[in-house]
Protein backbone atom coordinates (compact mmCIF):
# COMPACT_ATOMS: atom_id res chain seq x y z
CA UNK A 1 0.00 0.00 0.00
CA UNK A 2 1.24 3.41 -1.04
CA UNK A 3 2.20 6.10 2.01
CA UNK A 4 -0.27 8.10 2.97
CA UNK A 5 0.19 11.44 1.13
CA UNK A 6 -0.85 14.72 3.36
CA UNK A 7 -2.02 17.59 1.96
CA UNK A 8 0.13 21.29 2.30
CA UNK A 9 -2.63 22.91 3.81
CA UNK A 10 -0.30 26.63 3.15
CA UNK A 11 -0.36 25.90 -0.85
CA UNK A 12 -3.70 27.65 -1.07
CA UNK A 13 -7.17 28.05 0.29
CA UNK A 14 -8.64 25.10 -1.30
CA UNK A 15 -5.86 22.65 -0.30
CA UNK A 16 -6.43 24.65 3.50
CA UNK A 17 -10.28 23.54 3.15
CA UNK A 18 -9.18 19.96 1.92
CA UNK A 19 -7.02 19.24 4.47
CA UNK A 20 -9.99 20.91 7.07
CA UNK A 21 -12.26 18.10 5.66
CA UNK A 22 -9.91 15.26 6.03
CA UNK A 23 -8.90 16.46 9.41
CA UNK A 24 -12.43 16.61 10.17
CA UNK A 25 -13.68 13.17 8.58
CA UNK A 26 -10.74 11.14 10.56
CA UNK A 27 -12.21 12.93 13.92
CA UNK A 28 -15.13 11.94 13.14
CA UNK A 29 -14.04 8.63 12.25
CA UNK A 30 -15.56 8.24 9.13
CA UNK A 31 -13.91 6.75 5.89
CA UNK A 32 -14.37 8.19 2.66
CA UNK A 33 -17.13 5.61 1.44
CA UNK A 34 -19.19 6.19 4.95
CA UNK A 35 -18.79 9.98 4.10
CA UNK A 36 -19.78 9.72 0.39
CA UNK A 37 -22.71 7.66 1.44
CA UNK A 38 -26.12 9.59 0.86
CA UNK A 39 -24.51 12.18 -0.91
CA UNK A 40 -25.13 11.52 -4.48
CA UNK A 41 -20.68 11.74 -4.85
CA UNK A 42 -18.48 8.86 -5.99
CA UNK A 43 -15.43 8.48 -2.96
CA UNK A 44 -12.55 9.78 -5.81
CA UNK A 45 -14.81 13.27 -5.71
CA UNK A 46 -14.33 13.26 -2.07
CA UNK A 47 -10.23 12.37 -2.18
CA UNK A 48 -9.66 14.97 -4.86
CA UNK A 49 -11.64 17.99 -2.65
CA UNK A 50 -9.54 16.46 0.49
CA UNK A 51 -6.39 17.00 -1.54
CA UNK A 52 -6.97 20.37 -2.61
CA UNK A 53 -7.72 19.53 -6.60
CA UNK A 54 -11.75 19.98 -6.76
CA UNK A 55 -13.95 22.76 -5.07
CA UNK A 56 -16.69 21.58 -3.01
CA UNK A 57 -20.30 21.97 -4.40
CA UNK A 58 -22.80 23.55 -1.96
CA UNK A 59 -24.83 20.67 -1.75
CA UNK A 60 -22.18 18.51 -0.91
CA UNK A 61 -20.98 20.94 1.71
CA UNK A 62 -24.42 20.57 3.31
CA UNK A 63 -24.36 17.36 3.47
CA UNK A 64 -20.46 17.11 5.20
CA UNK A 65 -21.86 19.81 7.32
CA UNK A 66 -24.82 17.45 8.44
CA UNK A 67 -22.54 13.94 8.75
CA UNK A 68 -19.58 15.87 10.40
CA UNK A 69 -21.72 17.80 12.74
CA UNK A 70 -19.87 21.10 11.98
CA UNK A 71 -22.16 23.64 12.34
CA UNK A 72 -22.11 24.74 9.00
CA UNK A 73 -18.49 25.49 8.44
CA UNK A 74 -17.57 24.02 4.94
CA UNK A 75 -21.23 25.92 3.45
CA UNK A 76 -19.71 28.80 4.55
CA UNK A 77 -16.15 28.67 3.36
CA UNK A 78 -17.07 26.77 0.13
CA UNK A 79 -17.69 30.07 -1.74
CA UNK A 80 -13.95 30.56 -0.51
CA UNK A 81 -12.72 28.36 -1.81
CA UNK A 82 -14.59 28.37 -5.21
CA UNK A 83 -13.13 32.04 -5.64
CA UNK A 84 -9.81 31.60 -4.55
CA UNK A 85 -9.38 28.03 -7.58
CA UNK A 86 -11.59 30.37 -9.90
CA UNK A 87 -8.11 32.79 -10.17
CA UNK A 88 -8.78 34.20 -13.55
CA UNK A 89 -10.34 31.12 -15.54
CA UNK A 90 -13.86 30.45 -15.92
CA UNK A 91 -15.89 29.16 -13.05
CA UNK A 92 -16.43 25.65 -14.85
CA UNK A 93 -12.83 25.29 -15.93
CA UNK A 94 -11.52 26.07 -12.58
CA UNK A 95 -11.25 22.90 -11.35
CA UNK A 96 -9.70 21.52 -14.52
CA UNK A 97 -6.85 24.03 -14.00
CA UNK A 98 -6.15 22.81 -10.81
CA UNK A 99 -6.35 19.21 -11.71
CA UNK A 100 -4.20 19.65 -14.69
CA UNK A 101 -0.93 20.12 -12.29
CA UNK A 102 -1.29 16.84 -10.72
CA UNK A 103 -1.80 14.38 -13.83
CA UNK A 104 0.00 11.73 -14.88
CA UNK A 105 -1.25 12.00 -18.35
CA UNK A 106 -3.07 14.80 -20.73
CA UNK A 107 -4.42 13.78 -24.00
CA UNK A 108 -6.57 16.77 -25.47
CA UNK A 109 -7.94 16.84 -28.75
CA UNK A 110 -7.95 20.60 -30.63
CA UNK A 111 -10.39 21.10 -33.78
CA UNK A 112 -10.67 24.85 -33.21
CA UNK A 113 -8.33 26.66 -31.28
CA UNK A 114 -4.92 26.00 -29.50
CA UNK A 115 -4.90 24.28 -26.46
CA UNK A 116 -4.24 26.75 -23.77
CA UNK A 117 -1.37 24.71 -23.02
CA UNK A 118 0.25 25.45 -25.70
CA UNK A 119 -0.57 29.33 -26.27
CA UNK A 120 1.03 32.10 -26.35
CA UNK A 121 -0.26 35.32 -24.34
CA UNK A 122 -0.93 37.31 -27.97
CA UNK A 123 -3.02 34.21 -28.82
CA UNK A 124 -4.57 34.07 -25.40
CA UNK A 125 -5.45 37.70 -25.80
CA UNK A 126 -6.83 37.43 -29.23
CA UNK A 127 -9.33 34.48 -28.42
CA UNK A 128 -10.29 36.12 -24.99
CA UNK A 129 -10.92 39.39 -26.87
CA UNK A 130 -13.35 37.66 -29.59
CA UNK A 131 -15.48 35.90 -26.48
CA UNK A 132 -15.71 38.79 -24.13
CA UNK A 133 -15.51 42.04 -26.80
CA UNK A 134 -16.96 44.42 -24.18
CA UNK A 135 -14.22 43.20 -21.33
CA UNK A 136 -11.78 45.35 -19.67
CA UNK A 137 -8.31 45.47 -20.18
CA UNK A 138 -7.38 44.26 -16.78
CA UNK A 139 -10.05 41.88 -17.55
CA UNK A 140 -8.74 40.77 -20.49
CA UNK A 141 -5.19 40.64 -19.34
CA UNK A 142 -5.99 38.19 -16.26
CA UNK A 143 -7.39 35.97 -17.97
CA UNK A 144 -4.60 35.79 -20.25
CA UNK A 145 -2.14 35.71 -17.48
CA UNK A 146 -4.56 32.53 -16.09
CA UNK A 147 -3.83 31.00 -18.87
CA UNK A 148 -0.41 31.24 -19.29
CA UNK A 149 0.86 30.13 -15.51
CA UNK A 150 -0.83 26.71 -16.64
CA UNK A 151 1.99 26.01 -18.74
CA UNK A 152 3.79 26.41 -15.69
CA UNK A 153 3.46 22.57 -14.85
CA UNK A 154 5.73 21.72 -17.37
CA UNK A 155 8.44 23.06 -15.53
CA UNK A 156 7.20 20.72 -12.64
CA UNK A 157 9.52 17.76 -11.54
CA UNK A 158 7.80 15.39 -12.77
CA UNK A 159 5.30 17.05 -15.61
CA UNK A 160 2.34 14.96 -16.69
CA UNK A 161 2.54 13.26 -20.27
CA UNK A 162 1.50 15.26 -23.08
CA UNK A 163 -0.49 14.15 -25.99
CA UNK A 164 -2.22 16.48 -28.16
CA UNK A 165 -3.96 16.31 -31.51
CA UNK A 166 -4.67 19.37 -33.58
CA UNK A 167 -7.07 19.59 -36.93
CA UNK A 168 -5.27 21.28 -39.70
CA UNK A 169 -6.95 23.94 -39.75
CA UNK A 170 -5.51 24.99 -36.44
CA UNK A 171 -2.55 25.48 -38.09
CA UNK A 172 -3.75 27.35 -41.07
CA UNK A 173 -6.20 29.11 -39.49
CA UNK A 174 -4.87 33.29 -39.50
CA UNK A 175 -5.81 34.15 -35.92
CA UNK A 176 -3.16 36.62 -35.95
CA UNK A 177 -0.70 38.46 -37.63
CA UNK A 178 1.75 36.24 -40.02
CA UNK A 179 4.82 37.30 -37.44
CA UNK A 180 2.85 36.26 -34.13
CA UNK A 181 1.55 32.77 -36.44
CA UNK A 182 4.96 32.50 -36.99
CA UNK A 183 5.73 33.09 -33.08
CA UNK A 184 2.52 30.51 -32.19
CA UNK A 185 3.60 27.49 -34.60
CA UNK A 186 7.11 27.59 -33.19
CA UNK A 187 6.24 27.89 -29.81
CA UNK A 188 4.16 25.07 -29.69
CA UNK A 189 7.24 22.79 -31.50
CA UNK A 190 9.10 24.45 -28.54
CA UNK A 191 7.30 23.13 -26.05
CA UNK A 192 6.39 19.23 -27.59
CA UNK A 193 9.92 19.07 -28.36
CA UNK A 194 11.41 20.34 -25.14
CA UNK A 195 9.38 18.27 -22.66
CA UNK A 196 9.12 15.09 -25.15
CA UNK A 197 5.46 15.35 -25.64
CA UNK A 198 3.42 14.34 -29.21
CA UNK A 199 1.70 16.12 -31.58
CA UNK A 200 -0.41 14.64 -34.10
CA UNK A 201 -2.77 16.36 -36.91
CA UNK A 202 -6.13 15.69 -38.54
CA UNK A 203 -5.00 16.26 -41.93
CA UNK A 204 -8.45 18.96 -43.44
CA UNK A 205 -9.18 15.89 -45.80
CA UNK A 206 -10.38 13.60 -43.54
CA UNK A 207 -13.47 12.75 -43.96
CA UNK A 208 -14.96 11.65 -40.60
CA UNK A 209 -13.61 10.54 -37.44
CA UNK A 210 -14.66 9.69 -34.00
CA UNK A 211 -14.46 12.78 -32.03
CA UNK A 212 -15.67 15.47 -34.92
CA UNK A 213 -17.98 16.64 -32.32
CA UNK A 214 -15.90 18.91 -30.39
CA UNK A 215 -12.65 19.03 -28.50
CA UNK A 216 -12.23 16.52 -25.63
CA UNK A 217 -9.18 16.50 -22.80
CA UNK A 218 -8.39 13.51 -21.23
CA UNK A 219 -6.44 13.20 -17.48
CA UNK A 220 -5.12 10.27 -15.97
CA UNK A 221 -3.69 10.65 -12.31
CA UNK A 222 -1.74 8.12 -10.33
CA UNK A 223 -4.19 7.93 -7.34
CA UNK A 224 -7.32 8.81 -8.57
CA UNK A 225 -9.77 7.86 -12.05
CA UNK A 226 -9.30 9.22 -15.59
CA UNK A 227 -11.18 12.06 -16.05
CA UNK A 228 -12.88 13.62 -19.17
CA UNK A 229 -13.57 17.51 -19.97
CA UNK A 230 -15.45 18.78 -22.80
CA UNK A 231 -16.34 22.30 -23.74
CA UNK A 232 -18.82 24.23 -25.09
CA UNK A 233 -18.52 28.44 -26.22
CA UNK A 234 -19.64 29.21 -22.42
CA UNK A 235 -19.84 25.74 -20.46
CA UNK A 236 -17.64 23.14 -19.85
CA UNK A 237 -18.34 19.41 -18.37
CA UNK A 238 -16.28 17.18 -16.36
CA UNK A 239 -16.99 13.63 -16.37
CA UNK A 240 -15.87 10.89 -13.77
CA UNK A 241 -18.38 8.31 -14.89
CA UNK A 242 -15.93 4.97 -15.64
CA UNK A 243 -17.84 3.49 -18.95
CA UNK A 244 -18.15 6.84 -20.50
CA UNK A 245 -14.32 7.76 -19.76
CA UNK A 246 -13.50 4.61 -21.09
CA UNK A 247 -16.15 5.68 -24.26
CA UNK A 248 -13.89 8.66 -24.65
CA UNK A 249 -10.72 7.10 -24.70
CA UNK A 250 -11.37 4.76 -26.76
CA UNK A 251 -12.14 7.26 -29.43
CA UNK A 252 -8.94 9.19 -28.59
CA UNK A 253 -6.79 6.02 -29.75
CA UNK A 254 -9.19 6.03 -32.80
CA UNK A 255 -8.44 9.67 -33.57
CA UNK A 256 -4.66 8.52 -33.19
CA UNK A 257 -4.86 6.09 -36.11
CA UNK A 258 -6.32 8.43 -38.23
CA UNK A 259 -3.96 11.61 -37.77
CA UNK A 260 -0.62 12.08 -39.04
CA UNK A 261 2.30 10.08 -37.44
CA UNK A 262 4.29 12.52 -34.90
CA UNK A 263 7.56 13.30 -37.03
CA UNK A 264 5.28 14.34 -40.05
CA UNK A 265 2.67 16.44 -37.75
CA UNK A 266 5.53 18.37 -36.35
CA UNK A 267 7.36 19.23 -39.44
CA UNK A 268 3.40 20.52 -40.88
CA UNK A 269 4.18 22.78 -37.74
CA UNK A 270 7.37 23.75 -38.49
CA UNK A 271 7.25 24.14 -42.08
CA UNK A 272 3.73 26.54 -41.38
CA UNK A 273 5.70 28.66 -39.49
CA UNK A 274 8.26 29.26 -41.73
CA UNK A 275 5.18 30.35 -44.72
CA UNK A 276 4.19 32.48 -41.79
CA UNK A 277 7.57 33.87 -41.63
CA UNK A 278 8.36 34.47 -45.54
CA UNK A 279 4.50 35.84 -46.06
CA UNK A 280 3.44 32.96 -47.97
CA UNK A 281 -0.41 32.53 -48.06
CA UNK A 282 -1.99 29.32 -46.32
CA UNK A 283 -4.04 27.11 -48.44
Amino acid sequence: MPPRKDPDASANVPAFYGAELRFKRETAGLTLEQLAEGSFRGISFLSQIERGERRMPRDLAQHVDEKLRTDGFFQRRCEDARKARQGGHAEYFADVAEMERYAESIEEWAPMLVPGLLQTAAYARAIVRVAMPRASTSEVEEKVNARMERAELFEQAQPPEFWVILDESVVRRRVLAPKQMAELLEHIACVIETTRSIVQIVPETTAAHPLMMGMAKVMTFPDAPALVYTESLHSGQLIDYPALVKQYRRSYDLLRAVALPPEASLAMIEDAAKDYRNGKPQD
